[in-house]
């Protein structure tokens, strides 16, 4: 059951509309937690929990939750990690990610994280209520309701904003080009998200918009290589990666396979200092590797997203990245099954590009750096494609 999900590059940037389905970077594991810890060093003196635990049982003055103090006591532990990816779950929150990563989920849709102590919007998925309502990549979430965001925890935030299709949720976002904030009244609906799309552009230019690298995208992915390579029109492609939250790395591994030569580096999974690296490399037939190529990202590019993205710039030295700095979500989350049905999600490992840099909190730089402003979202107006139609003609 250890692999049961492979290894997703699912990412929590939680998709509000289920709990982590897209949560960058995770095996799924049922382990046993020892019943003890081990090599404690001497200046960590665990009996003070037992001291508190005993202080409160004798002198509190009001009758106590026993089974709140245990999930407040494990909350802590791995708040004190000061990790927004590695959450400890109540048997309710586990119940709720377990469906989510199943496919069945409900709300707004969009992936948040906390990134410099706020609440931020990773990316608006493509066609959910939180995009039609123009939540954009970046936005800050100030307020869920009525309640402020400043210190709220991932997990708290998801349920308050999830909820049954058809409800209204009001989030108060901040902006940087704005002076002040502004309320969003978004309607909960089913989230379905496509995973890719691609249409032709002029001088003889494929474009291929990946969403999400769900289970069924290296299918609908060859179809659309299929096309490409027997329509002898197409000399060009751009790959389009914007809002991208992530998804399962074997997708992206995949996906790597069309644009790299057999055996590059797709990404190196690390699981700290001292100990041995893996690779994962490309394994596909190349098909794609000659056409001349550009690679939009932006501030939504994240994970999965970003391991593509850097596999490919790195291995191809003819490819550049056109938009905006990417999110920098690149830490890999195991989901390890507790006692009573509680669950914890646990940073394991760090991805690397081929070159091992890291991604984690760093993102990837453009090689040519294009703004999208509001305006240009609301006229329609795409700057960074057309600098990648430029750069290709």
């Amino acid at each position: 059951m250890k692999n049961i999900l492979s290894k997703s590059l699912i990412a929590v940037i939680i998709i509000v509309g289920g709990f982590a389905i897209f949560n960058f970077g995770f095996q799924y594991g049922y382990n046993q937690i020892p019943e003890a810890p081990s090599n404690l060093p001497p200046d960590a003196d665990i009996t003070i929990l037992w001291d508190v635990w005993d202080k409160i049982e004798t002198k509190y003055a009001d009758s106590v939750d026993y089974q709140k103090m245990i999930y407040g006591a494990a909350k802590g532990l791995v708040a004190s990690l000061g990790d927004p990816y590695s959450v400890f779950m109540e048997p309710e929150d586990s119940e709720i990610f377990k469906d989510d990563i199943s496919g069945a989920f409900e709300g707004v849709g969009m992936e948040i994280s906390i990134k410099d102590g706020q609440l931020t919007v990773v990316a608006p998925l493509e066609g959910t209520p939180a995009q039609k309502a123009g939540i954009l990549s970046g936005d800050k979430i100030v307020k869920i309701e009525d309640t402020f965001t400043r210190d709220i925890t991932l997990n708290k935030a998801v349920k308050m904003i999830r909820g049954e299709k058809g409800t209204k949720v009001k989030l108060t976002v901040y902006r940087e080009e704005w002076e002040d904030t502004k309320d969003f009244e978004i309607i909960r609906g089913v989230i379905q998200i496509p995973s890719v799309k691609w249409e032709i552009l002029e001088n003889n230019t494929a474009k291929i918009t990946i969403y999400q690298f769900s289970g069924n995208l290296s299918f609908e992915f060859t179809k659309i290589v299929d096309k490409i390579v027997n329509d002898d029109s197409i000399e060009k492609i751009i790959l389009d990666l914007r809002n991208n939250p992530g998804g399962l790395l074997s997708e992206a591994q995949s996906i790597a396979g069309w644009f790299l030569e057999k055996g590059d580096i797709v990404t190196i999974e690390s699981f700290g200092e001292n100990k041995e690296q893996k690779e994962y490399l490309a394994t596909g037939n190349e098909l794609l590797k000659d056409y001349p190529l550009v690679v939009l990202i932006n501030q939504g590019s994240a994970s999965g997203a970003e391991i593509l993205a850097a596999a490919i710039r790195e291995n191809r030295d003819d490819v550049k990245l056109v938009g905006k700095k990417s999110f920098g979500k690149g830490s890999v989350q195991e989901p390890v099954s507790l006692r009573g049905g509680s669950l914890l999600k646990i940073t394991v490992a760090h991805w690397l590009t081929p070159k091992e840099n890291l991604i984690d909190k760093k993102g990837l730089e453009p090689d040519v750096e294009i703004d999208m402003t509001e305006e240009d979202y609301q006229e329609k107006r795409d700057p960074q494609l057309e600098e990648a139609i430029k750069i290709l003609k």
